[in-house]
């Protein structure tokens, strides 16, 4: 794949969403909930203040964020889906 995001946006491959609830009813995909966690495969440079310096994203490929239920554009690259959304838009980082 190639895709680098500009500025302070990122590029996040959603978890899975759940197909089978606790007590073991399958859940269909109508039903489902957007995933809110996701892993980072690729990250812009940052953002630029407005004298024109870069301040550098906190998040970094590899690492898992949660992010807004309603947050960024989902899209397909190379067959998968994908988020791309802004660094704000990132609630934080799984430990």
């Amino acid at each position: 794949m190639q895709f680098q995001p500009l500025h302070d946006r990122v590029l996040i491959e959603p978890s899975t969403a759940e197909t089978k609830s606790k007590g073991g009813i399958i859940i269909p995909d109508t039903a489902q909930e957007k995933p809110q966690q996701g892993k980072v495969v690729a990250a812009g440079k940052g953002a630029r203040l407005d004298d024109g310096r870069l301040v550098p994203l906190d998040v970094k490929v590899g690492d898992t964020v949660i992010y807004g239920k309603w947050s960024g554009t989902e899209v397909k690259i190379g067959g998968k889906d994908f988020v791309i959304l802004k660094e704000s838009d990132v609630m934080g980082v799984v430990a």
